[in-house]
């Protein structure tokens, strides 16, 4: 496992400023294994590493161009159920939305049940949890209903040309 950067004392192997966040990715050597959204200002930094440097850029690629696809090699942890959920998230295309209820019809499950799939994504923006809403509106995001992650959302979904 990459050391985290010890001078801004981060659990992240990296902290990327993007113009809606700044977002904390962790690695398992050299595969992304867990992205947040930060809610507190620090020091962007990178490892030294090429597949911190691999993933930042392409971070950087879908800021400039929101129809930008995610070319990594994803392995999330998760339960059978989640990956699926996940799996479809990632079918979304930029600039276009699913509801919980859509998702949930899709697969055979309750929207609650989606909901909880999302708010447990342990990879958001790569795997586009932001894509989700309510069957009457914007919905959650991480589990708020309010506040800092919620603008996060709206401003993710008005760089892919949404309005919420």
């Amino acid at each position: 496992m990459m050391p985290a950067n010890s001078e801004a004392g981060s659990e992240f192997d990296a902290v990327i400023a993007l113009p809606f966040c700044q977002l904390g990715l962790k690695f398992d050597h050299d595969r992304l294994i867990e992205t947040r959204y930060l809610t507190r200002r620090s020091d962007n930094y990178l490892a030294n590493a090429d597949a911190v440097k691999d993933v930042a850029a392409q971070l950087q690629a879908y800021s400039s161009n929101p129809q930008y696809r995610f070319q990594l090699d994803l392995q999330p942890s998760g339960s059978e159920f989640q990956l699926r959920v996940w799996a479809m998230l990632q079918s979304i295309p930029s600039g276009s939305v699913l509801s919980y209820g859509e998702i949930a019809q899709r697969l055979s499950s309750s929207a609650r049940a989606v909901g909880n799939a999302c708010r447990a994504n342990p990879l958001p923006l790569i795997i586009p949890c932001h894509r989700v809403v309510a069957a009457n509106g914007l919905g959650g995001f991480a589990g708020a209903s309010s506040g800092y992650l919620i603008e996060i959302k709206r401003q993710l979904l008005s760089h892919e040309g949404l309005e919420f």
